[in-house]
C-alpha cells in the first residue's frame, strides 16, 4: 500500500508541476516576445480554453459533441451583434452574454438529445451535434442580416469604461486570466463528488445508474457547463480577432477542437490546453519555414501521435490515473481508521 501511494503522490506531483510550468511560461511570455506574437498567444490562449470545454464534454462527461463550435460561434456572433447594433462593447455585457448564449444552446440541445425517455447512443448524440453545427453554418451564410459567406467584419474591441482591449499584453493576460479561472474551476468540479460520479460514468454507466444516479442528467449539465465555457471563448474571439465568419461555427472548428484534445489527450484539462498549443504553435512554424507541403506535415505529425499515443502527447508524463482520477482515500487515513 505504501508503493501504491507513492505512486499515486508521484503522478499528482507530476501534473502539479506541468500545469505550474506552464502558467509560469504563460505568465512570462509577453516579455520575450514581439507584439505580433503576443497577439498571436492570444488567439492560442482562447482556442486552449475552447478546447478545455471540449475536453470537460468529451474526456470527463464521455460525450463525443462534434458540435462543439455551435456554441463557439454562435457566442461570437453575438459579440458582434451587439456592437454591430446596440454599439454594446462592455466587458461587463459581451463576455456574459456571450455564456449566456452558449450555455442556453447546450442546454437545448442537450435536453434534445440527452434527456430522451431512452438513453441515447454515443453516435445518436455525435451525429446530432454535427448537424446541429452544420445547420448553423448553413444559416449564417445564407443570412444576409449575419453578413452571409463574407461574415461580420469590423468587431469593435471591448471597453471597459473608456479603456478598449486591443491586440497585445492587456488583451493576453485577459483571455490567459479567463483561461486559468476556467481551468481552476473545471479542476476543482473533476476532483470533487461530482467528478467521481463523471468518472464512474466514463468508465462503467450501467453501475452507477444502479446506484440510482441519474445519468443523463449529470451529461447534461457537463454539456451545458461545456456550452458556457465555449461561449465565453466565442465572444473573446470574435472580438480579439475583430471579424467573425461562418467558419467558426461550423464543421471545421468543431473538427479542429476535437484534434486539440485528440494530441493532448483527453480527460485531463491539462492535455487539451498543451494539445492546442503545440498544433497552434507547429501550424505557425510549418506555414512559415514549409508554406508549400506544411498542411501535408502537420497531418502526418497529427497520424504519428495518435497512433502511437492514443491517449495523447500527455501520456508521455503521466499516466492513466491521472485521466480517471485519484479518490480513493489516503493510506494514512486508512490506518487511523482501521487502528
Amino acid at each position: 500500500m505504501d508503493g501504491i501511494a507513492v505512486g499515486r503522490s508521484r503522478n499528482r506531483g507530476i501534473l502539479s508541476g506541468l500545469e505550474v510550468a506552464v502558467l509560469v511560461s504563460a505568465v512570462a511570455l509577453p516579455a520575450l516576445m514581439p507584439d505580433y506574437l503576443t497577439v498571436f498567444a492570444t488567439r492560442v490562449a482562447i482556442l486552449a480554453l475552447f478546447a478545455l470545454s471540449f475536453d470537460l464534454v468529451w474526456g470527463y462527461a464521455g460525450i463525443l459533441s462534434f458540435g462543439q463550435a455551435l456554441f463557439f460561434g454562435s457566442a461570437g456572433y453575438g459579440a458582434a451583434l451587439l456592437a454591430r447594433d446596440l454599439n454594446i462593447t462592455s466587458i461587463l455585457v459581451v463576455l456574459p452574454v456571450g455564456i449566456l448564449i452558449g450555455a442556453a444552446l447546450a442546454l437545448v440541445l442537450g435536453g434534445v438529445l440527452l434527456l430522451g425517455r431512452n438513453p441515447p447512443s454515443v453516435i445518436f448524440v455525435a451525429l446530432g451535434t454535427l448537424t446541429g453545427s452544420y445547420a448553423a453554418d448553413r444559416l449564417v451564410r445564407g443570412w444576409y442580416y449575419l453578413g452571409g459567406q463574407n461574415g461580420l467584419p469590423s468587431v469593435g474591441p471591448m471597453t471597459l469604461g473608456s479603456y478598449e482591449f486591443i491586440g497585445g499584453p492587456v488583451f493576453y493576460y485577459l483571455s490567459l486570466s479567463a483561461l486559468a479561472a476556467v481551468y481552476l474551476l473545471s479542476r476543482f468540479l473533476v476532483r470533487s463528488q461530482f467528478g467521481l460520479a463523471l468518472a464512474g460514468l466514463r468508465e462503467n454507466e450501467r453501475r452507477v445508474v444502479f446506484f440510482g444516479y441519474k445519468a443523463q442528467h449529470i451529461k447534461a449539465i457537463m454539456f451545458t457547463l461545456g456550452g458556457a465555457i465555449a461561449g465565453l471563448a466565442g465572444s473573446l474571439y470574435a472580438v480579439h480577432e475583430g471579424f467573425v465568419s461562418p467558419s467558426i461555427v461550423g464543421v471545421v472548428m468543431s473538427t479542429q477542437v476535437v484534434l486539440y484534445v485528440l494530441f493532448g489527450g483527453s480527460g485531463t484539462l491539462i492535455g487539451a490546453v498543451m494539445g492546442t498549443v503545440l498544433i497552434e504553435g507547429l501550424s505557425f512554424w510549418l506555414s512559415d519555414s514549409y508554406q508549400e507541403i506544411w498542411p501535408i506535415v502537420l497531418g502526418v505529425l497529427l497520424l504519428l501521435v495518435i497512433l502511437l499515443r492514443p491517449q495523447g502527447t500527455i501520456s508521455m508524463v503521466v499516466g492513466e490515473r491521472e485521466r480517471i482520477g485519484d479518490f480513493a482515500p489516503r493510506v494514512k487515513e486508512v490506518r487511523d481508521a482501521t487502528s
